[in-house]
């Protein structure tokens, strides 16, 4: 039988933030059987727990509904902080082995820091298929949309505050994802809605690989100056899943050169898989 535990990542509340199931002892398992589990589980991301390749502390697997990601951000915060509660890993610092490479992750109690890949910043893309694909008209746009990254790729469409909220997905664009943001450069925060057309989510409560990146775009564009920057990035309450993110990101010459983003796991189920698909 097969053990898991769902934690809800990226909140303070148990039923808010985003919520996570970490299966952990899976290592025996198929692909197919992975992705079947969490489909079933229809969670935005579903974590398998195995023995570590490489010089690292433990390793993932990390599957949507529809398909398996090489990294993700709230997964490795939620996995992180249920192996140290039960005893699994060690508090402070360890290594997590993702898919293609090994991130660092810092560890203290409820809370995880995960340490993004480097930084980088992709093309400016035209805003019109964005706008369309958010239900958002030319007036909303308040900034350059562009492609950043900071492990995984997303595409920042800049609008301004009232417009966060108005967003909708609107499946017939031609782009497949939208991380729809405003920022608050006073009291910097960002509200962002992240919008996924192929991973079987629709709508992610809260997005820590997504946050990283927006690191990465805000040193691009100048909001964030030279030296070690806060921002608070908070999302999901238009889902009734509200989620808070703490960001760290440093910038060096204009460009960021790295990121970090904080966030608690709250314990809300476990239980047992009684039949494999």
């Amino acid at each position: 039988m097969l053990r898991y535990e769902i934690v809800d990542v990226f909140t303070a509340r148990a039923f808010t933030g985003n919520p996570l199931a970490v299966v952990l002892n899976g290592h025996d398992l198929t692909t197919t059987q992975m992705q079947a589990i969490a489909g079933e589980f229809n969670l935005s991301e579903t974590v398998f727990v195995l023995p570590p390749t490489d010089d690292a502390t433990y390793r993932v697997r990390i599957f949507t509904p529809n398909t398996e990601l090489p990294y993700a951000g709230h997964p490795s915060i939620g996995t992180a902080v249920t192996l140290a509660r039960r005893g699994d890993i060690p508090q402070g610092n360890v290594l997590q082995e993702c898919r293609d490479s090994v991130f660092p992750v810092t560890v203290e109690g409820e809370f995880a820091t995960l340490s993004g890949a480097t930084p980088s910043v992709g093309e400016r893309v035209d805003p019109a298929g964005l706008l369309e694909m958010a239900g958002l008209e030319p007036s909303d746009l308040a900034g350059t949309p562009m492609r950043a990254s900071a492990g995984l790729e997303f595409t920042y469409l800049p609008v301004k505050p009232d417009a966060v909220g108005r967003a909708s997905r609107h499946s017939h664009s031609e782009f497949s994802e939208v991380y729809v943001f405003s920022y608050d450069s006073e009291r910097r925060v960002v509200h962002a809605r992240l919008f996924d057309r192929d991973l079987g989510i629709g709508e992610d409560p809260a997005t820590g690989s997504g946050a990283l990146g927006l690191g990465a775009y805000l040193a691009e564009v100048g909001a964030v100056s030279d030296g070690s920057t806060t921002y608070v990035v908070e999302q999901g309450a238009e889902i009734k899943r509200p989620s808070q993110l703490e960001c760290t990101v440093d910038v060096k010459g204009g460009r960021a050169r790295s990121v970090q983003v904080r966030g608690q796991a709250l314990l809300v189920a476990r239980g047992e898989l009684l039949t494999l698909p």
